[in-house]
């Protein structure tokens, strides 16, 4: 495929424009850096959509231990210590950065910040923008002082689809803009290249992330060689709002940290049986029982009527206008909800300072797999490990990093359109490799993502998606009992011996290779 231009990039190349690349751009000032994004700064990825806020020991009564202690309660027994350690006594600074960057986090009358309280904390420690608005605000933000800074160049409507190497180090990428005839190739070199692509979401079919979170960033870095950690890990939101729209809005999980309560149609309050701490259990406990309940045949709500009641126009403003644009008021009626996809704690294996296992790439935000997670996400710990990581990335950036001249130009994709996740992808992942797994779906899921990846020939961004797909199924099926975000029925207890994986594409791939419908295919061939 023809290469339509090539652009010089002087420093770092960001790849998306949520907060956590926008945050390592601004981070990186005056060590230049070029974002670049599919849409509006500010406006792209999941971060923009994100209600809950940002967890950090800034109470007088709390400890970064504390905060420490119960991320890695949450994350069954596979977080990494060091890094956990590494985030909690940072965070606190990294809310200083973002004050200093202007966002308008929510105060009390004394003008200290007002801290909320979420499932799985033992204190008070998120920081919110009113009520539901953190991602938006922080987002804005963000692109606000990116746009004014001149080291920093935003670029919009660029789709990456595979990365450019030399010398056997990652020297840029391949991004397609336009559509159809009008569809250019561009290589953007540069000395270092940082993922910030966001998540997997919308492989999914019922989805609270936009439909651009499809894991290509995943999928890209995987096909290139990268090793990838803890893809089996998916994090299902308890409370998407069931209202028939993909993606789903959601009702953020604050509500239920304030004492709004999960009911069936007739009232029954079915958490109490399910879990001491009721509907602030972890998030994976809380899914599942929505789930089982659905399954059981019932319908599944979220009554705040009580909790908040006649402030909830003013209190959580997001929630309640995708509420009443379906015709359900969140004030006097319970909220219906289900289960949707939310957050991947898997991702491109990376280190304490971002790096990747592929020389010149580093990786930032939720493609990444820092080991803080572990088997499950902490709530409101997602933007805080893309601010903390963003800002370790910028450092040693701009500490290690020196312009190179480029000796050649690397061979391009051969094909380069953007085609969206196919229905049959999207539906063989939620039912198969969703809520809970078995060997018998994981193995025909492997097959099905298998024949998807054939029909769709050398489609760059396909393959991205797909590779994503196998690497989350893979990892799934091999890992042989149930832990966090992670159930297999036939596997319901959790193995002592358990420890993270890392693995590479070439894995996934001779594993999907052995499935039943992949290998007759081949044989018929």
């Amino acid at each position: 495929m023809r290469i339509d231009s090539i652009m010089e990039c002087k420093g770092a190349l960001i790849l998306g424009a949520g907060i956590a690349g926008l945050f390592t751009a601004l981070k990186l000032a005056p060590f230049p850096a070029t974002v670049l994004a599919g849409t509006r700064p500010g406006l792209s990825g999941s971060s923009a959509w994100a209600q809950g806020g940002i967890a950090a020991a800034v109470g007088a009564d709390d400890s970064w231990q504390s905060h420490a202690a119960d991320t890695m309660a949450a994350g069954a027994g596979l977080c990494d210590r060091a890094i956990v350690d590494l985030v909690a006594r940072e965070a606190p600074a990294r809310i200083d950065d973002l004050i200093a960057l202007g966002v308008p986090f929510d105060r009390r009358p004394d003008g200290r910040l007002a801290l909320g309280r979420e499932a799985a904390h033992s204190h008070k420690r998120i920081v919110h923008i009113a009520g539901d608005r953190a991602g938006a605000e922080i987002s804005r933000t963000l692109a606000e002082r990116a746009l004014a800074t001149p080291s920093i160049t935003l670029l919009e409507g660029f789709h990456a689809i595979e990365l450019a190497f030399e010398d056997g180090r990652i020297t840029g990428l391949f991004a397609r803009t336009g559509i159809g005839p009008e569809a250019r190739l561009i290589l953007f070199r540069a000395p270092a290249v940082v993922f910030a692509t966001g998540g997997i979401g919308a492989l999914y079919a019922v989805t609270t992330n936009p439909l651009e979170s499809r894991g290509e960033g995943l999928g890209m870095a995987a096909r290139a060689g990268a090793v990838i950690a803890d893809p089996e890990f998916v994090q299902f939101h308890p409370t998407a709002i069931d209202i028939g729209r993909d993606p789903a809005p959601l009702a953020t999980e604050a509500l239920r940290g304030e004492g709004a309560i999960l009911v069936d149609e007739t009232g029954r309050r079915f958490m109490l049986e399910v879990h001491k701490d009721a509907e602030l259990a972890p998030r994976d406990v809380v899914a599942r029982a929505l789930h089982r309940e659905r399954m059981a045949g019932h319908k599944t709500f979220l009554d705040c009527t009580q909790a908040v009641g006649a402030a909830f126009a003013q209190r959580f403003p997001t929630v309640y206008g995708a509420c009443k644009s379906a015709g359900v008021d969140p004030a006097t009626q319970p909220i219906p909800v289900a289960p949707a996809t939310h957050y991947h704690m898997g991702g491109i294996a990376s280190d304490a300072r971002a790096r990747s296992s592929l020389d010149g790439l580093w990786a930032v935000g939720e493609c990444a797999a820092t080991g803080l997670h572990g088997a499950n996400r902490l709530a409101s710990n997602s933007l805080l490990e893309g601010v903390v990581f963003g800002a370790r990335a910028a450092e040693d950036i701009a500490a290690s990093v020196a312009p190179r001249t480029a000796r050649g130009t690397p061979p391009a994709p051969k094909r380069f359109n953007s085609p969206a996740p196919p229905h049959v992808l999207r539906d063989a992942m939620t039912r198969l490799v969703g809520l809970e797994r078995d060997r018998d779906g994981l193995t025909e899921a492997l097959g099905i993502i298998g024949q998807v990846e054939r029909a769709g020939g050398s489609e760059a961004a396909l393959l991205n998606m797909t590779a994503a797909a196998k690497l989350v199924t893979a990892a799934a099926l091999n890992r042989r009992e149930s832990r966090g975000g992670h159930y297999r029925s036939d596997y319901p207890n959790a193995d002592p011996a358990s420890k993270r994986t890392f693995m590479r594409l070439a894995d996934a791939e001779a594993m999907t290779a052995k499935t039943p419908a992949v290998a007759d295919e081949r044989a018929a061939c």
